[in-house]
């Protein structure tokens, strides 16, 4: 196990307790006072994120992907406080497979043999925080998943050799679904604007864990396989519920 582990998931554990417990007494509270599952409020957002991949691999790749990413989700809210997030995040890469490093590398469209529609799905609780009828702060952790449909990439030269492409390809893929590489736990923080009483504007900063490069035995750089994301939101909001 790396030594460096320990503040990334200090941090994750951290957002946990910040969300959860304070939440988890509010909802008893709701309880308390008649609260049934009944009174859930169920709110739609969309939005647009644009999506950092660090990376180090020096001559073996090219620069790292900056990606926009359109995105979607489902709320349900328990309480003034606290909620569950399903949210959806799609984006559109290119990659190759270096054999000096054994692994998929970014990939310029020049340079590419595989094509990834990356759909980055997540499960979140979260934890509002009020400070004016307009005005509120999110904080939200929970679990995330790459869930990659790895392709051949598109409009090849009629030169290019699609068995190696077609090697590549394969490759990349069984990387991208080996070891765990899918699962991605998220973290991140919100600030909402209330338009109306059935609109909300929100922006988000939000970081995918990747705990297979913080657990395993890869010899990857500090920030290989971590993911970085700045977005907006917009939530149309069941008042009447």
């Amino acid at each position: 196990m790396k030594a460096q582990i320990s503040s990334p998931v200090y941090i994750v554990l951290a957002v946990f307790l910040t969300v959860c417990i304070p939440s988890i007494k509010a909802q008893d509270t709701e309880t308390a006072s008649g609260f049934s599952f009944s009174n859930i409020k169920y709110s739609i957002f969309a939005g647009g994120s644009i999506i950092f991949f660090p990376q180090d691999n020096g001559i073996h790749a090219d620069p790292m992907h900056i990606l926009p990413s359109p995105g979607l989700g489902l709320k349900a809210e328990f309480s003034d406080v606290f909620s569950v997030e399903a949210a959806l995040d799609m984006y559109f890469a290119t990659y190759g497979y270096s054999d000096v490093l054994g692994r998929a590398v970014p990939m310029s469209w020049e340079n590419r043999t595989a094509f990834v529609w990356g759909n980055l799905l997540s499960i979140q609780a979260v934890r509002r925080f009020t400070f004016t009828e307009t005005l509120g702060l999110r904080v939200f952790g929970g679990l995330g998943f790459d869930l990659r449909l790895v392709l051949r990439a598109p409009d090849l030269h009629p030169l290019d050799p699609l068995d190696e492409i077609d090697r590549q390809t394969k490759l990349v893929s069984e990387y991208f679904w080996g070891n765990g590489r899918w699962f991605l736990p998220v973290i991140g923080t919100g600030l909402d604007i209330n338009l109306n009483e059935k609109m909300r504007l929100g922006v988000d900063l939000r970081a995918w864990m990747p705990l297979y490069a913080l657990l395993g035995d890869e010899n990857l750089s500090d920030f290989e396989g971590w993911r970085f994301g700045i977005g907006f939101r917009v939530m149309f909001l069941n008042p009447d519920k």
